[in-house]
C-alpha cells in the first residue's frame, strides 16, 4: 500500500473552531471507516499554545492513487471547509522493532 502523510491547517475566521467542533462526529466516522478498510494508520490534532485545535496530521494508506482522490473528494473537512490548506505527500511508517 502507499502510505501518505496529510497537514492540515484550518481556517482562522472567528467561527472556525466552532466550525471544526460541528464537523469533528463526521470527520472522526469517516476515520472509523478508513481504519476498517485498513486505510488509516493514525492520526491527531495539531494545538496551538493555548491547547486549541488548529489542524490535523494524519497518515493513511491507500491501494491506488484514486482511493487517495477519493478519500480527498468525501473527508468532511476538506467538503465541510474545516482545512483551509492540505498538503499531501508520499510517506513510509517506520517498522521498528
Amino acid at each position: 500500500m502507499n502510505q501518505y502523510i496529510v497537514t492540515a491547517y484550518d481556517y482562522t475566521d472567528e467561527g472556525a473552531l466552532a466550525r471544526r467542533m460541528g464537523v469533528r462526529p463526521h470527520h472522526f466516522d469517516a476515520a472509523k471507516v478508513l481504519k476498517e478498510n485498513g486505510n488509516y494508520v493514525l492520526g491527531g490534532a495539531i494545538l496551538n499554545d493555548a491547547g486549541n485545535m488548529i489542524g490535523s496530521v494524519m497518515v493513511l494508506q491507500f491501494e491506488s492513487e484514486e482511493g487517495l482522490v477519493a478519500w480527498q473528494q468525501s473527508e468532511p473537512y476538506i467538503t465541510q471547509k474545516i482545512w483551509e490548506t492540505v498538503d499531501v505527500k508520499p510517506f513510509k511508517v517506520a517498522n521498528v522493532g
